[in-house]
Formats: C-alpha cells, structure tokens, sequence
C-alpha cells in the first residue's frame, strides 16, 4: 500500500516538521511511506499533477491556516481523479471543526484531530496489516456508510518517544530552516492562540535534548528554529539547553527561540549577556502595552518588568532580539495601538514585527466575536476586518504602517537615516504614519521598488516632508547604502567621488594599511581588496554622530573603510573603520589624499 504524506509550506524555506514526525514515528512502514513538500506558491496543477504521479492509496494531508483553502481544493479534485484513494487529514486547521469539515467535504475519510504520531501508527495498522478496527482507534473522525463517527479523544504522548527526524542527515534542508521541539503546550491562557487550548506542558527530556542539538552543531547547520511556545517557561529545562549550545558553540550556527521576556530573571540575563554575538535570537511577543487589551486577552504580562529585560539584553549587544504586536486585539483603538507601538519601538528592537489579528478556530477569541464585536474574513487565515475600537480605514492605515516598517526598519538598510530623520517627529509611530501617507499619496505602493529607489523615496520624502536644504541626509543616506554594499549604481542625487582615486589605490596597496585595517585580507592582492572592500569620503563626521546620536553633527571631511567579509550579526551591515584622523572639511581640501596612507583611528560601527 502506498501512503503519500504531503506538506504544503507558506514559503520555500520552511519545511514540515509534522509530516516528518509521522514518517519516522512510523518506522515500521518506511517501504509503504513517502512524504512530499510543495509551497502555497507552487501553481495548483503542479500540486494536483504530482500527487497524481504518486499513485497514493492513502493520501494525507497536514493542514495550517496558510494552505487549508488550497488543501481543500485539492480533496475534491483528487477525489474526482482516484476515488478509491482513503483521504486523512490532520493538523491544527482541521482538529476544531472536523465535523462541520467533514459534512461539507465528503471527500474526506479519516480526519486526525490532535497529536497525530500515535493515531497514524495505528491508522497504518489498520490499513497495511489489517488489524484492529478503525472504531477502536482513538483521535479521529471517519466516514462509514456515509456517516460520521467520532471516536475516543487520544491522550498526550510522552515527549520523550517521539523521534529525531534529521537522523537521516540535512542534505534536503539546504537553503531551508530547520525545526526542532523539545516542549509541546503553553502554560499561559492567550484567548487569540491555540496554545491555550492544550493545559500544561510537556517537556522532551534533556539528555535526549541535547544530544540532538549537538547534531545540529556536528553538521554545522545555519539556524535551527525552536517551535516550542514558551521556550523558558522551565527555567531549568531552558538554561539546560542554552548553557550547552553556549559551552559547545560551532562559532556558526544560530537558534532561535519564541520566550516570554518578563519571565527571564537575572541570573539567566547575566549568562545571556557572555554568549557568543549571533549564538540565539529570541522572539518575544508583547502584543499589546493597553493594559485593558491584556486584560481581554488573559495575557500575563508585566511590561515594565519585560522593557527592563529587553534593555538589558540589548546592553549585551550579543542577541538579536524580535519583538511582536498584533493590530486588532480588542480594547485596542488606533490611538492606543499608536502608543503600544511606540512603546515597543522605544525598546529598540532589531525586528519589530507588526501582525494583524487571525481569528483562529479552538480559540477563546473565536468563541467572543460577538462579544467583542469583531468581524473577520471567512476564508484561512481568517484575518481581522474591523473590531469595536477599529475600523477597516484604521486597519488599511496600519497595513500601510506595517510595509512602512518592514522595508525601512527591519531590513536594516536604513538604519542610520532613520536614526536621524526620526528627531523630526515626536514620536516613532508618526514617523512611520507619515512615511505610509507619503507613501500612498505619491502611488508608490502600487508597484514594487529597487533599493536604490527605496533611498531615493526616503530622500524625497526627508526634502518634502522635512527640511529641503539639509545636506547631512545625502550623507547618512550614502554611509547606509555602503553599509549594505559596494555602491556600482548611483542614485540621480548621489555623485561619485573620483577626488581621491589615486591615493586610495596607493592604500590597498600599503601592506602595513592591510595589517592594520583588513588583516583577513593579507592573502589577497591590492585589487582584488579593492573589490571587498570600499574607502569612501564623507564630509561630515559620520563615525562621531553614529556612535552617539545626541551629538550634532560635524562637518569634518574623514574616511571611512567598509569591510564586506566582515559584518555585523544583526542588520548584516559591513564593519567600518575610520582610517584617518579627523581633518577639518574645506571645500576642496586636497590634504586628506595626502593623509589617506597614513595611521589612524580604530573604530568600528555599532
């Protein structure tokens, strides 16, 4: 018998955790089983063709908010083409509805509801050996004489018997994150999440934990995502695991973990603080500061106690760290979502994701709708439309605001424009605010934009909104370009500077410049370093503004050395150095060729 487990991913470096649990807990049937990845981008025909040349008698499915219309289409499709082949499907998008599903989708056999590893295990016993009788198997719903039967729901597995799936090796996880879990549960009661829904926490058990990590480690993997919940909601089962990938670092490989913030004490502040920079990063969701909103939600969250925690994680300088809101939550008005914004913003986060609420079935939201007055679409991802306190022209705004933030906050491209043209609005949220009126006034959000006109937009926006005349944004503008790369294409308003061509030739080519500023690079000659690396002019005292952004900003003409094999963890900015002392800027100053070979300072940016 053949069974085809399918997974169908939101992006191609994502991969199905789940349908790989199955196929290894089921190790019993591995010449039966074969799994099979598409992603919601993959053409419909494409998915429907490839199932089709698998010839599965059991074909099923695991099902997320992101694929379910799309796995849904496929069942009645499929069952047109091979009527005789069993449909299971499985997964959090089915597990709360499954009748109702299974009335309207008579397509559907066998729906899993729940923990799927054991209820598979048995689902193939019963299908591939004969035995057992599929009343006598608990956690699904099935189909019989064209009715529907609801069994026994499963108990819990213990953690600790399910299997490593990358025993295998990671050769078909190249270019893909990988996903691990070492906790199943949530110990906290989020009316928006399904979290919740489970009661208490499940935990793998260390030894084995860590032994698998360290496979992670021996194949030098790039990033290993926990999907634990709350990854610290067990102290001790949470500086087990980051007390070993600490002590056994590969210098390489990086985690990350979704943690509650305030729960983080001092002492596991203080180990974080000396772990390697680029080691972990940590997602941590604040939703909302409107304390009425956490009230509504059941949230248990202490903001001053987790603002505290996140400065002192930033003081580190050695995590990257990720911070989540969500738009739409009830209680929560667009002025109140305006200040919890700035409230997070303020934190200074190397992320700021800004999500929209998704009314999720099993959820305690999905049951007060009503009560909260939330309207909300009817197909997956069942995203927010309006609520009491917001109105879909509120919402529309925030969408704008959230593209805002993605492209000059979280990419890090802009990192220093925004640092300076953020002094000219009271608060970050009117920033963003504006940049989205800007934005949608001038149509830009209509067709989408290179980064060379991404900095030009900013440009113009600064001159239009801001000040005309202000020489310094071209500047810091320019320092952010090279920041990301070697600049080949200017912008219309950026000129190159030939000036100096001749003495910064003469600088790659002075071995004790290389010593000193780009030792890596010894290997390498003269013009080959001038390939991967840049000496640039500035006529303004950037090193000295971006080490403090209090401090007004000078006009004395340096040069700045951008280093692009070596860049830093969080916005993968190139490290700079200045190269020369600071010379006062006259237009046309010849010196600083002069002074370009020469020993100077040592700085490098944040």
């Amino acid at each position: 018998m053949n069974v085809l487990l399918v997974g169908i991913n939101a992006k191609f470096i994502h991969s199905n955790l789940a349908i790989r649990y199955l196929e290894k807990y089921c190790r019993d049937y591995k010449d039966n089983i074969v799994t099979v990845e598409f992603t919601i981008n993959n053409q419909y025909d494409f998915i429907l063709q490839e199932i089709y040349k698998k010839k599965p008698d059991i074909l099923s499915i695991s099902c997320y908010i992101w694929n379910i219309e799309i796995v849904k289409s496929l069942v009645r499709d499929y069952k047109k083409i091979s009527p005789e082949t069993i449909i299971i499907l499985g997964g959090p998008e089915v597990s709360y509805d499954s009748t109702e599903l299974m009335e309207r989708y008579k397509e559907i056999d066998i729906i899993i509801v729940g923990e799927g590893e054991e209820t598979f295990k048995e689902l193939m016993k019963h299908y591939v050996d004969g035995l057992s009788t599929i009343n006598m198997i608990d956690g699904i719903i099935y189909r019989k004489d064209k009715e529907i039967y609801r069994n026994t729901q499963r108990k819990p597995l213990e953690l600790d018997q399910l299997p490593f799936v990358y025993n295998e090796g990671f050769g078909a996880f190249e270019n893909k994150i990988i996903y691990y879990e070492s906790s199943r549960g949530c110990p906290f009661n989020c009316q928006y999440c399904l979290s919740s829904i489970e009661k208490g926490v499940r935990l793998r058990s260390l030894p084995i934990v860590l032994k698998e990590l360290q496979c992670f480690l021996d194949a030098r993997v790039v990033q290993v995502k926990f999907v634990d919940r709350t990854f610290n909601c067990n102290k001790k089962h949470a500086l087990g695991i980051w007390k070993y990938l600490h002590e056994h670092d590969n210098g390489y490989t990086n985690f990350h973990f979704e943690i509650s913030g305030d729960l983080l004490d001092d002492e596991t502040i203080d180990f974080l603080s000396k772990v390697r920079p680029g080691l972990f990063q940590l997602e941590v969701g604040v939703q909302s500061t409107n304390e009425v909103t956490i009230s509504n939600i059941k949230r248990k969250t202490n903001f001053e106690r987790l603002s505290n925690v996140v400065s002192k994680i930033n003081k580190g300088n050695n995590i990257h760290q990720h911070l989540d809101l969500i738009a739409g939550l009830p209680g929560e008005d667009y002025n109140s979502f305006g200040e919890s914004f700035n409230d997070v913003y303020n934190l200074q986060p190397h992320q700021l994701q800004l999500g929209f609420l998704k009314i999720l079935k099993g959820s305690g939201l999905k049951k007060d709708v009503d009560r909260y007055d939330i309207l909300y679409k009817d197909k997956a991802p069942y995203e927010v439309l309006r609520t009491k306190e917001l109105t879909y022209h509120d919402i529309l705004k925030l969408k704008m605001i959230e593209e805002m933030v993605e492209i000059y906050y979280n990419s890090g491209n802009f990192y220093f424009a925004i640092k300076y043209i953020e002094r000219s609005f009271e608060t970050p949220f009117a920033l963003y605010e504006s940049l989205a009126k800007y934005w949608l006034k001038n149509n830009y959000h209509e067709v989408n934009h290179n980064k060379i006109k991404l900095y030009t937009i900013l440009l113009e926006f600064y001159n239009d909104i801001i000040e005309k005349d202000d020489v310094n944004i071209k500047h810091i503008l320019r320092f952010d370009m090279y920041l990301q790369e070697k600049v080949k294409k200017f912008p219309y308003w950026l000129e190159r500077n030939d000036n100096h061509k001749e003495a910064i030739i003469e600088f790659y080519k002075n071995e004790e410049n290389i010593i000193k500023f780009l030792p890596s690079y010894r290997d390498y000659t003269s013009k080959q370093i001038s390939r991967m690396a840049h000496l640039e002019i500035f006529p303004i005292n950037i090193i000295k503004w971006a080490d403090d952004f209090n401090k007004p900003i000078e006009h004395k003409e340096i040069a700045v050395l951008f280093d692009y094999h070596n860049r830093d963890v969080f916005r993968n900015n190139a490290k700079y150095v200045q190269v020369i002392n600071n010379l006062q800027y006259f237009p046309g100053n010849g010196n600083i060729s002069q002074e370009i070979a020469k020993k100077g300072i040592n700085f490098y940016g944040k």
